[in-house]
């Protein structure tokens, strides 16, 4: 895995490296969240969908607190939002979707893929998304990338969405949905999807896949609930091993994968478990008497290298607020491959308390390392002007001082997991 010189690039940026943020951190949170008012996504559907929508938006109840709050407002606020995220530290964002898009019946992260009827008005749904969303990230000019979502029942309409977003300015990528069992969608090993990845490799935009995104419907009961909490990671790192066994990057050499708010702590234990069933079906498929030689036939020229070498050239974790037991792993998972988020504005999410957030996390780290995992690598990926994020930063970043100095007791009234207790080698 990559160490810290290739994680630092040189000096770092933002703390140290550059004279106008000579003792701050030029924070880019790479989880963050919005969407629209539900009746303003109106003007960006085509005319043809305003009625069927007026009648949509009549009978719609939100099943989300959080956007009938008072506070659901920081999804669409650009001046509000900009404010937050400067008094907490952050000066850029990449943005996922949040509130609900037309048409749909609960999140589009977690919607079941549509059936074919329910295709056309879902589609209209989340272009509009996307058209709002390029007019808020152009509200802050370099200081938002906007993650544009498609839908994977026609590949051709996605690859043109993709062309569209990127020529309005969405630097974020595309939001990959899952293929979860019971969708009656292609996995996403299948070629079908080869479109998807060339057009995202030819444009250098990534392809991000956000946890939530892959889980089969498992009901409401309370059980549900928890298997729910324990599985939902688990199905979206299934993107990672279905990419790669299924030669996406073989195939496209300059694709990107950003796997987010998974954690970042399975990630070497998962690209061991997948390097060894690599050498195992590609030993095997040369032995052709055993049975085993059936499952590794044709695995070596379709998939390519081995799985930790796809992952340190091609793939990043939006490691969200790492926690401190993960931080000894950095270096096997890669210091140039982490990215930090504060997953505002969710209730889960570190806001108001970034800074806390990031201390508990990196306290201790030397400075190149922290600026790299807390800036400096999303604003590679997702192409920021550091210039531009270094001055704002010098302004209202963390300080080198303050993000050195280990957290002792967690704010009370802090509502994010990063700060909960056992989830750390750290004792309060």
């Amino acid at each position: 895995m990559s160490g810290p010189a290739s994680a630092a690039g040189g000096a770092p940026r933002g703390s140290g490296g550059d004279p106008a943020g000579a003792d701050r951190y030029t924070v880019v949170s790479a989880d963050c969240h919005a969407g629209a008012e539900l009746l303003d996504y109106r003007p960006y559907l085509a005319a043809a969908h305003h009625e069927e929508f007026d009648a949509w938006a009549a009978s719609y109840v939100n099943p989300y607190e959080d956007l009938v709050a008072d506070t659901a407002d920081r999804n669409w606020n650009s001046a509000r939002r900009l404010a937050e995220l400067e008094r907490d530290g952050i000066v850029a964002e990449v943005v996922f979707p949040n509130t609900i898009p037309p048409f749909f019946p609960s999140a589009s992260l977690m919607a079941p893929a549509p059936s074919p009827g329910e295709f056309r008005r879902r589609w209209a749904g989340l272009r509009a998304h996307n058209r709002w969303l390029a007019d808020f990230c152009a509200a802050a000019p370099g200081r938002r990338a906007g993650v544009f979502q498609i839908l994977l029942n026609d590949v051709e309409e996605a690859v043109g969405e993709i062309r569209w977003a990127v020529a309005a300015g969405l630097t974020g990528g595309v939001l990959l949905p899952g293929t979860p069992p019971g969708s009656g969608l292609p996995e996403l090993h299948s070629p079908v999807y080869d479109p998807i990845w060339a057009a995202c490799a030819d444009l250098g935009v990534p392809v991000n896949h956000h946890a939530g995104s892959a889980s089969p419907p498992l009901g409401d009961e309370p059980a549900a609930r928890a298997v729910f909490m324990v599985e939902t990671t688990w199905f979206s790192h299934r993107a990672l091993w279905h990419l790669v066994f299924g030669g996406a990057f073989h195939r496209h050499p300059g694709l990107r994968l950003v796997l987010t708010e998974q954690g970042s702590g399975w990630i070497p234990g998962v690209l061991d478990m997948l390097d060894y069933y690599h050498g195992r079906l590609v030993a095997a498929a040369t032995r052709s008497a055993t049975a085993e030689a059936r499952f590794g036939a044709g695995l070596a020229d379709s998939m390519g290298a081995r799985p930790s070498r796809v992952w340190r050239d091609n793939c990043f974790v939006g490691a969200s607020f790492m926690r401190p037991h993960e931080v000894p792993l950095r270096e096997r998972i890669g210091l140039d491959k982490i990215m930090w988020g504060s997953d505002y504005p969710h209730d889960e999410g570190t806001y108001p308390y970034s800074r806390e957030g990031l201390r508990i996390a990196y306290a201790g780290l030397p400075r190149e390392e922290v600026a790299a995992m807390a800036g400096g690598n999303a604003a590679r990926v997702y192409g920021f002007d550091l210039d531009l994020l270094d001055a704002i930063a010098a302004k209202v970043g963390p300080t080198v001082e303050e993000i050195a100095e280990p957290l002792g007791t967690p704010p009370a009234d802090a509502t994010s997991p990063a700060f909960a207790r056992g989830g750390s080698v750290r004792v309060w």
